[in-house]
């Protein structure tokens, strides 16, 4: 029997390594997995230590707080897997908490691969040396990272997106209302403010407030809000209470991808889901706030000319970005309002060109990786 351990943070990383295990299953029947997992990876026969909440911690600052926790929890899962180690150790994102425990476990003989990388030509380049001496292969996502890695000489092997392999090329909008059982008629904005806390923090409240200013403007457009776990949708729900009590907003918890696939314009948080939101072919407008200390130190590190992935993806601003100051009603809903009035069917067709790229079999490729690290071919 092989035994994996996997190690994923947060609900993007849940679906990857689910879809993962899923794909290994599917290659190699002997297999025991463990480790740090969600739902999706509970659902695919993962054995959970500890539920992927625990690393779900947002901010260079806010993470300060959790630290000596998530020390704590590090420590124990790398005294576990060299007292009894798998044949492989798979962290999925969450490169903070990963390439240390990566980088012990390798250096105690257990084989390592890190799936999705962490965003090292962008900022904070000089985590490359830390990288190469932490895994094995450096599964990439991205087309332009496998690029980076082979120049650093880092083992390394574009699997492309699962997300890609998943959404349709052109996703049924009518089906999706019918799905979260929206009328088929009029036009929908979708809300995402993030899967995290931290996020929903900072951005419930000006992406309401938005809502709210579209909405006194354009009182025919509705909204829906798609949050990830019942404490973000809490957070979400209290929100409308307070700031926009009668807005026509249909709220669910989950659906983030029937939502953006029912609107006609999304308003949600740097992240995964603008990839989704790309693929699934709909316009956006991406937000972001942090701390201000977090803000003043990411800014100075970023090297990139963007932070949302389809800028990133496309080379170009495609898609807005207001971030921090900017992440007001009075720059969002005009924003919003842009997407909806002025569509421009060149930006489509550049994600539809993402998209295709991007459409590799991920899962298997990733699958077929881990296996023959694992087996040492």
């Amino acid at each position: 029997m092989l035994k994996l351990a996997i190690v994923a943070g947060e609900p993007s990383g849940d679906l990857l390594a689910g879809a993962l295990i899923r794909a290994l299953r599917a290659r190699h029947r002997d297999l025991h997995f463990e480790g740090i997992a969600g739902p999706e990876m509970i659902k695919a026969g993962c054995d959970c230590l500890v539920p992927l909440e625990r690393l779900s911690v947002m901010g260079l600052i806010e993470v300060l707080g959790r630290y000596p926790g998530l020390v704590r929890l590090r420590r124990r899962l790398i005294r576990r897997w060299i007292a009894d180690p798998p044949d492989i150790v798979v962290g999925v994102d969450a490169p903070d908490f990963n390439l240390t425990l990566e980088l012990a476990l390798r250096r105690a003989g257990v084989r390592t691969v890190h799936f999705v990388s962490p965003s090292v030509w962008a900022w904070r380049q000089y985590r490359v040396r830390k990288i190469k001496r932490a895994v094995d292969m450096m599964l990439t996502l991205f087309p332009f990272e496998e690029d980076f890695y082979a120049k650093h000489r880092i083992p390394v092997r574009f699997v492309g997106h699962p997300f890609a392999d998943e959404i349709e090329m052109d996703p049924d909008r009518d089906e999706a209302r019918t799905r979260l059982g929206l009328e088929s008629q009029g036009v929908i904005v979708a809300l995402l403010p993030g899967s995290r806390i931290g996020e929903l923090g900072a951005l419930a409240e000006p992406i309401v407030r938005t809502a709210r200013w579209i909405h006194r403007r354009r009182p025919e457009i509705r909204f829906v809000g798609a949050l990830a776990n019942p404490s973000t949708f809490d957070l979400f729900s209290q929100a409308l209470a307070r700031h926009a009590p009668d807005l026509p907003c249909s709220v669910f918890l989950g659906g983030a991808r029937d939502a953006m696939t029912a609107s006609d314009a999304v308003l949600l948080a740097s992240g995964t889901a603008t990839l989704e939101a790309m693929l699934i072919k709909r316009p956006m407008v991406i937000t972001y706030r942090a701390k201000r200390l977090t803000w003043e130190l990411g800014r100075r590190l970023l090297k990139a000319p963007h932070i949302g992935l389809p800028n990133l993806l496309a080379g170009e601003r495609l898609v807005p970005e207001l971030l921090q100051d900017d992440a007001v009603p009075e720059r969002l809903g005009p924003a919003v309002l842009e997407c909806l009035d002025h569509p421009q069917p060149e930006r489509i067709d550049t994600f539809r060109r993402i998209h295709r790229r991007l459409r590799n079999d991920a899962a298997a490729k990733a699958a077929e990786a881990v296996l023959e690290v694992a087996l040492g071919k």
